[in-house]
């Protein structure tokens, strides 16, 4: 059985056992035990850690006398320094997953897991107010959330025979994927697809420093900014991460998401709109991944005279240039962003939309657009975008090419070659790959392979005059062109009596289903 196939008939299996909950409701307690799993599977695996050590004549905890050892390793195994030391969350008995699971069949299972979790929190001050317990509230029988324990104990986390939270990541991801098809419209709030945050994090190059996300949902852009940092030779913890969440249990699991893979994370005081309570005012970032809400309406009026309206004040109707002046706000003196937003706003002039993008291409903060294909999202059939921000365009310290006064525009409409649901679609590596790789060659980054050159129906780089000439719009479509048609060598004259005599067929076909329809709407009493 493949990975893929065993996450589905565990993702299928508990599907099984919702019964009236919504998928909004159902994933906080499932996300909750896969969490819970992990942890307690991790922390007994310690325990062997801790034994082999102290029989390990080459380790500064061995213990020659046989008798001493044993006596002295039942006591380590009990002492919460010796896991806290290897960054393993402290479990106290009654809170673990196998305990538990011999409580299953007892009508009193949920309040033993909310009891379970509170106990697990008040251990482990990082998880203080993160896990799920809320197990007594739900409206699913005892019977059904004893059942779901039997399925997600058939996972198995086991650092001694994999990279433990890699497979852990895998399941996350794999059920908050599952959870966003499930929920539709409201999945945006928690999820961001794949394809899209690799492509944010692949152009940013999210190398080391401070990483912010505004919006930061379940902390996808945090996961993948340390996944690209390990994958280039790099080392966990050389980035801190901040975010912040308006929604208290997307917030939750955000932290489940980042504690378990052991990033240093700040996720501020609470749970907070971020135009009206950010939680790090101070803050400079080096690099800025976000996926705000597209099109949402704001509490504008309270914020009208906000300092952060650097290019002019957004419409109440629209956050999306709030988005886009909050983080250039929050942008270090060589700061860089990339931003999910709607294709409108590439082009809109509504309520001084217009006005904002143009000052902000006159002041030179837009190094790079990115036009999507659409279906890319679960949450929105609405085309979407990424902007690229960059707080200096000159010559960088990585010996990057001076592009002021110029952006660069990619066209990747006609991507998406996999097919991942009915109305679902992703980029494939390589797709990716060349998005990526015509960015950093053309900024001349320490990424780049190849010098850059316009590719007619995908890429052009721009001057802002040209953009001026435009009004500022900023579809790629626009720039880069039509796409070179290769000639197959086929004669024009012959090439025009194939297509004619196909377009009489065509039209052939038509006129005789046309007649088809007629008959049948007759029979049925229909036309004359």
């Amino acid at each position: 059985m493949t990975d893929i196939e065993f996450k589905k008939i565990l993702w299928d299996a508990a599907v099984k056992l919702r019964g009236s909950l919504s998928a909004a409701e159902y994933k906080y307690p499932v996300l909750g035990l896969v969490f819970l799993k992990y942890i307690s599977d991790v922390f007994e695996a310690q325990a062997d850690v801790i034994r082999a050590r102290a029989e390990d004549p080459a380790s500064d905890q061995y213990i020659e006398d046989p008798a001493l050892r044993d006596e002295l390793v039942e006591e380590w195994v009990q002492d919460k320094s010796f896991f806290e030391a290897d960054n393993v969350f402290w479990i106290p008995e009654d809170a673990r997953y196998g305990k538990l699971l011999a409580q299953a069949k007892h009508a009193g299972i949920a309040h033993k897991l909310d009891g379970a979790m509170a106990s697990i929190e008040a251990e482990n001050p990082k998880l203080r107010g993160v896990l799920y317990r809320d197990f007594g509230r739900l409206d699913i029988d005892a019977g059904k959330i004893g059942d779901l324990l039997g399925i997600i104990a058939r996972m198995k986390f086991d650092p001694e025979k994999h990279a433990s939270q890699d497979v852990f990541g895998e399941v996350y991801e794999y059920f908050l994927g599952n959870f966003a098809l499930e929920e539709g419209q409201k999945a945006g709030q928690f999820y961001t697809p794949r394809s899209v945050v690799q492509t944010l994090v692949e152009i940013l190059a999210p190398f080391e420093g401070r990483i912010y996300d505004p919006c930061c949902g379940s902390g996808g852009m945090f996961v993948f900014s340390e996944r690209f940092i390990e994958a280039h030779g790099g080392k966990r913890g050389q980035a801190v991460v901040y975010g912040q969440e308006m929604t208290a249990t997307t917030r939750k699991l955000a932290c489940m998401n980042l504690a378990i893979r052991g990033i240093d994370y700040d996720m501020g005081r609470e749970y907070a709109d971020t135009f009206t309570n950010d939680q790090h005012p101070d803050l400079k970032a080096d690099f800025i991944l976000a996926n705000p809400p597209f099109n949402m309406e704001w509490e504008a009026k309270a914020l009208s005279e906000d300092k952060r309206w650097l290019y002019g004040t957004p419409p109440a109707k629209n956050a999306n240039y709030a988005w886009l002046q909050h983080i250039l706000s929050k942008l270090a003196n060589n700061g860089r962003a990339g931003v999910v937003l709607a294709n409108g706003s590439m082009s809109s002039n509504q309520s001084g939309e217009g006005a904002i993008r143009e000052a902000m291409l006159k002041g030179d903060m837009v190094e790079c657009m990115v036009a999507l294909p659409g279906q890319l999202f679960t949450n929105t059939q609405i085309p979407a975008c990424l902007w690229f921000l960059s707080r200096n365009k000159g010559v960088g310290k990585n010996g990057s090419l001076d592009r002021k006064g110029q952006v660069l525009f990619i066209d990747a409409t006609k991507m998406g070659s996999i097919q991942i649901a009915r109305t679902q679609i992703a980029l494939s590596d390589e797709e990716l790959q060349e998005i990526a790789q015509t960015y950093h060659n053309w900024r001349g980054t320490a990424w780049g392979l190849n010098g850059y050159a316009d590719v007619p129906g995908f890429c052009k780089s721009a001057t802002l005059d040209e953009i001026a000439k435009h009004g500022y719009v900023l579809t790629p479509g626009r720039y880069v062109g039509a796409k070179d048609v290769e000639d197959d060598g086929e004669p024009f004259a012959e090439k025009m009596r194939r297509l004619s005599a196909l377009w009489r067929e065509q039209q052939q076909e038509v006129v005789q289903l046309d007649a088809a329809i007629d008959a049948n709407l007759r029979e049925l009493g229909y036309g004359e």
